[in-house]
């Protein structure tokens, strides 16, 4: 890597954490949307712009749609050429999209500058250069790095058994420049870099040939489902640790250090163990962890397992380090944790908008340690929210979250099937960042149910300007 630190001169991004809290207010967000039955309908993915703007006549309204020209993508999660973290690079804008297709091992990079509603794909990696020449598979988390690179988390091999590693993309050209580092993990999902510690985390989800068909509790069993974090030396590049979660740490999704680049600790949440994990290291340099967040399984029937977990899927932290933010995709709820004390967290707001337990459902929930009675279904416009709460956004100020319902095409089907036949939605939340408080904006709805080809499943959101889950500052 040619350089990981960053200038001191004014380049893309916000020089730090609290600088960004006081950027522009969004008007617009992108949104990656995928056709749940791509390789049947021949229907394409595409990336949505979507107008936030509270004073705009298409408030909530699609103003765009970008299709890509490939079928069955499956796009998922998104990120940046350029970010905070070369702020200091004077050369560098943030103005193309990257987006990796989770199950077709392909990349578009994507025109954001030249017309932000209507941006345009001006290229593509194909899965030729990735799958075929480096025997990787499944690309999930896109990061810009100080060195002007961009770095994508893969999950497997070519025949779809259990490899994690990264790609490497040229920040210009946008050509692969091969694999970040000569060693594999066992598995591959998310990571984030803090390189004033000389360290990158990354977590676990599971083999892409166990995923892909839908979730199994044979597979977990069988051992194609994650349990670790990885310990990286970021200038070297090297593995370090592989620290072992055992059982309280089953499928651990989203990582996220501390925004404050000095910090030296994060969390990671745990989906099927229904915890939220910190990460730290010790005083010999090795990296320990302890559960700070524990949601309790709920004994249920007519469901999937005997002990519905809250599968904890997304989880973002404020750009002031105050708050976490995390969905329980199956419980149906979002929690916010003031996290000022990071060993005891306290939860201050929550919100219920959907999930596998509302009181007319088919689920029979026959013990619940949290809850005396389930919740209701939520409607906003009439329109009743299918799905839980599944990818979360935060406003650059952290009053306004915005929330997605679509996991995984093969898990929605699964799991919410009247999701994927009426369609999943994105909506906001607004946030008490004094107290702290959830309540559900009931004028903003985007119906992904109404869209012109079809339903269509939403997963994750990016503002034009970043946001607190695509930049990180050296």
């Amino acid at each position: 890597m040619a350089n990981i630190s960053c200038c001191t001169n004014k380049g893309p991004g916000y020089k730090t954490p609290l600088e960004a809290m006081k950027g522009p207010k969004e008007e617009i967000v992108y949104v990656v949307c995928l056709q749940p039955c791509a390789r049947d309908t021949g229907k394409h993915d595409y990336l949505a712009t979507v107008d936030v703007n509270p004073n705009s006549p298409t408030y909530s309204k699609v103003l765009h749609r970008l299709y890509v020209p490939y079928v069955g993508d499956e796009l998922h999660h998104s990120g940046w050429n350029a970010c905070s973290s070369c702020h200091g690079e004077t050369r560098k804008k943030r103005n193309r999209l990257i987006m990796p297709g989770l199950n077709s091992d392909r990349v578009y990079v994507v025109d954001t500058e030249t017309d932000p509603i209507a941006p345009k794909i001006v290229h593509i990696v194909e899965p030729s250069e990735i799958r075929d020449k480096y025997n990787v598979t499944a690309m999930h988390t896109a990061h810009c790095l100080g060195s002007g690179e961009i770095m994508i988390s893969v999950l497997g091999d070519k025949d779809g058994n259990a490899k994690g590693n990264f790609i490497l993309l040229d920040g210009e050209d946008f050509h692969v420049k091969g694999l970040w580092s000569k060693t594999s993990t066992q598995f591959g999902y998310d990571f984030w870099y803090q390189p004033r510690h000389n360290v990158m985390i990354s977590s676990e989800w599971g083999a892409p040939a166990a995923f892909r068909n839908g979730f199994s509790a044979d597979d977990v069993l069988n051992g194609k489902y994650g349990h670790s974090l990885h310990v990286w030396n970021w200038k070297e590049k090297k593995l370090q640790q592989v620290i072992d979660l055992g059982t309280e740490g089953l499928v651990p999704l989203e990582i996220r250090f501390l925004h404050n680049p000095d910090a030296n600790e994060g969390f990671v949440g745990c989906a099927l163990s229904g915890n939220v994990i910190r990460f730290f290291p010790k005083e010999d340099g090795t990296w320990t962890f302890e559960k700070v967040i524990d949601i309790p399984s709920k004994k249920v029937t007519n469901w999937a397992l005997p002990d519905m977990p809250s599968n904890i899927s997304d989880i973002l932290l404020s750009l002031d380090d105050k708050y976490l933010y995390l969905s329980n995709w199956c419980h149906g709820d979002i929690r916010q944790y003031n996290i000022t004390d990071t060993k005891y967290p306290k939860l201050v707001g929550q919100i219920f908008v959907g999930g596998s337990i509302c009181d007319d459902g088919n689920v029979e929930v026959l013990e619940d340690k949290e809850l005396k009675e389930r919740p209701k279904p939520r409607y906003v416009k009439n329109k009743r929210i299918e799905g839980g709460p599944q990818m979360l956004q935060l406003s650059l100020d952290g009053k306004r979250l915005y929330v997605t319902t679509s996991l995984f095409s093969a898990w929605d089907k699964q799991f919410y099937p009247n999701m994927v036949k009426n369609g999943s939605v994105m909506l906001q939340i607004d946030v008490d960042t004094e107290r702290g408080g959830l309540h559900l904006n009931e004028e903003f709805l985007v119906d992904f149910g109404i869209e012109p080809d079809g339903p269509a499943l939403a997963h994750e959101v990016r503002y034009p300007g970043g946001d607190c889950s695509s930049d990180i500052w050296c």
